[in-house]
């Protein structure tokens, strides 16, 4: 896997790929493909580029539903700008007939955090925030979810904590008339596995988190998209239009994922995600992410004035230390090469109004991370 990222400085050791991941060379090759030969619109040329173009989308939105070994007969794909983006869609489109109250969780990322306050007040809804258990859970048998809409991730960008209870709770709210939505962003790099096979409503990930350039991706089940009442609309989405109407693509169950796709797509980056998907499901067979994380968290957890807010090591991991600022210790570990996030990583209401935490600071590890660079981090943070 280190030989796919070559470019990189030897002296540089980048721990923030919860924010990011850096991308392997394989993926930027196909980037790379794409702008310099064969470069064009999809669904809207005839023409061989544009040809190639429309099978290479194809072929990226039949790897991701293989990645989570769903079915195109219940889900489709689509591509949207990340995350955020995508969770405010489905939201913003959302009707509201029959739905009682929206619900999302304390740790979320402000994404989903914010997506339901609005969707609650623009329907004038009440909306819950349910606490998950130190270990990512939630307590299903505490919480009623008759008529919700639940938004709540599968792993925190925090310290990685899983909803290893997934599938207990989806099976819930469904029994209860309710629909979930997941922000599978911290995901699908690392815990994918959650997320297979799944009978959620939709999932919603950024593809620059899991090796990719920028993009975002939605997939939703099928029997969703009656339920959206499309008002982000634009070229691409359309079959015919009229002076006072316009046929929707969606209509037609082969173009259902224009539904979401208004506009000219990122056609470039959908490619390159299909080389990522394909990618990291090889390199994730020799990954040593985990025994990385064991070597941190143990040297971090055993220093009494070191306080970490995971239970146990995870790809990503957030600390402070006594009578030490976050933002000064990012500062002391970047004079030393050592990239790493300060602050409270868009979980604002988590950690610093409920938990009351100071600024931590985010060790987040990618499958270009070697040896090399935890010896480093905890020489360093020895000397600190």
């Amino acid at each position: 896997m280190e030989s796919d990222f070559k470019y990189l400085d030897k002296t540089a050791v980048y721990f923030d790929s919860a924010c990011q991941s850096l991308r392997p060379q394989p993926v930027i090759d196909a980037l790379n493909e794409y702008y310099t030969q064969f470069n064009s619109c999809g669904e809207r040329v005839k023409y061989a580029w544009g040809v190639k173009t429309d099978q290479k989308v194809e072929e990226t939105r039949a790897l991701v539903l293989d990645y989570l070994k769903l079915k195109p007969k219940d889900y489709f794909v689509s591509f949207t700008l990340n995350t955020t983006y995508g969770i405010n869609l489905i939201l913003s489109q959302l009707s509201a007939d029959g739905i009682k109250k929206v619900v999302t969780s304390d740790i979320e990322h402000n994404s989903p955090f914010l997506a339901t306050m609005t969707f609650s007040k623009t329907h004038n809804l009440p909306r819950e925030v349910i606490t998950r258990r130190d270990d990512g859970t939630i307590d299903v048998d505490k919480y009623d979810f008759s008529g919700a809409v639940v938004v709540v991730n599968s792993a925190s960008n925090i310290d990685g904590r899983r909803l290893e209870n997934l599938d207990e709770l989806i099976k819930k709210i469904h029994k209860q008339g309710g629909l979930i939505i997941i922000d599978a962003a911290q995901g699908m790099a690392t815990s994918s596995d959650l997320l297979e096979k799944t009978s959620a409503d939709a999932i919603c990930f950024s593809a620059h988190k899991m090796y990719a350039p920028s993009l975002g991706v939605m997939v939703v089940r099928r029997d969703l998209a009656p339920k959206i009442k499309t008002t982000f609309i634009g070229g691409g989405m359309v079959d015919d239009v009229e002076a006072d109407s316009y046929q929707l693509s969606a209509e037609s169950d082969n173009h259902i994922y224009t539904k979401f796709e208004s506009g000219l797509q990122a056609w470039g980056e959908i490619v390159a995600l299909g080389a990522a998907i394909k990618w990291l499901k090889n390199a994730k067979k020799s990954s040593q992410i985990a025994d990385f994380s064991d070597q941190i968290f143990n040297f971090l957890d055993r220093h009494p004035k070191v306080h970490l807010t995971g239970q146990k090591a995870a790809p990503t991991m957030s600390f402070y230390v006594d009578d030490l600022d976050s933002h000064l210790l990012a500062e002391a570990l970047s004079d030393q090469g050592i990239m790493a996030r300060s602050g409270y990583f868009c979980c604002h209401y988590y950690l610093d109004h409920l938990k009351h935490y100071p600024p931590l600071l985010r060790i987040s590890l990618g499958l270009h991370n070697s040896q090399a660079d935890v010896d480093k981090f905890i020489s360093v943070m020895e000397k600190i």
